[in-house]
């Protein structure tokens, strides 16, 4: 007889998480050469387009959440770009927040994440998420949803990017990484509507990064292009009801 408690979704994401944060940085840089970009773009690129949104909604960002922060690839440009706010970064693997710490040693606050997100309710104005949830086990987005809505203030903004399972370069490279042996890519108008059922509102998709470094040239021309499901991810943005 097998006395063995099978592990819950949260473990097996830690498990997994702490056993390829060594390598990531490495093998993801590799999977998106094909782009022509390194890791650096892809994380500038979204903490900006959060910065032109918050911007444009005329929103406070003193507090902001990075949940599934990592290894700590968006940090040096939340510094950049959010020079003020208060930044919680929450993971579930304890390794990827130890390598976090020492690429980018400074001021910010760190929560490693069990079933819940350990820190107070309505405490953040700003909760961002970068390509975490096609690692989270699709019955478990609802939990997480609920949780990110918990920690959010009233009036608040969530923010993810996914890649998006419309555009076929994204599907290769996610089909062929290492990383992303375990991934589901979600649509963005599902995403949206999971969001929705968590409590959230006025759920948005907005589509993003459709030129690779050979048409940079193009890349003015995306801002137009957010209602095209082509780009190889997608930005879904929702708000907490006052």
């Amino acid at each position: 007889m097998n006395d063995k408690i099978p592990p819950t979704n949260d473990q097996r994401m830690r498990a997994e998480f702490d056993s390829l944060a060594d390598e990531y940085h490495d093998q993801h840089k590799e999977n998106i050469a094909i782009t022509g970009e390194g890791p650096e773009f892809f994380s500038e690129y979204k903490i900006s387009d959060l910065a032109a949104l918050i911007k444009l909604r005329k929103l406070p960002a003193n507090s902001i959440l990075d949940f599934g922060s990592g290894i700590g690839n968006s940090l040096p440009y939340f510094r950049k770009y959010f020079p003020d706010a208060v930044l919680n970064c929450g993971d579930v693997s304890g390794r990827s927040i130890e390598i976090a710490k020492t690429r980018f040693p400074g001021n910010e606050q760190y929560a490693l994440i069990g079933d819940r997100i350990p820190l107070d309710s309505g405490s953040q104005d700003i909760v961002f998420s970068a390509c975490v949830f096609h690692h989270i086990p699709h019955e478990d987005h609802q939990h997480w949803l609920q949780e990110l809505h918990r920690v959010t203030r009233p009036g608040g903004l969530l923010v993810i990017y996914e890649h998006n399972p419309f555009n076929p370069l994204t599907v290769r490279a996610v089909n062929t990484c290492p990383l992303d042996v375990n991934a589901k890519l979600i649509i963005g108008r599902t995403m949206g509507k999971r969001a929705e059922l968590a409590g959230w509102n006025d759920a948005k998709v907005t589509y993003r990064m459709f030129f690779p470094s050979m048409f940079r040239v193009l890349r003015p021309a995306e801002k137009y292009l957010g209602w095209l499901a082509l780009g190889a991810q997608y930005r879904m943005s929702a708000l907490k009801q006052q």
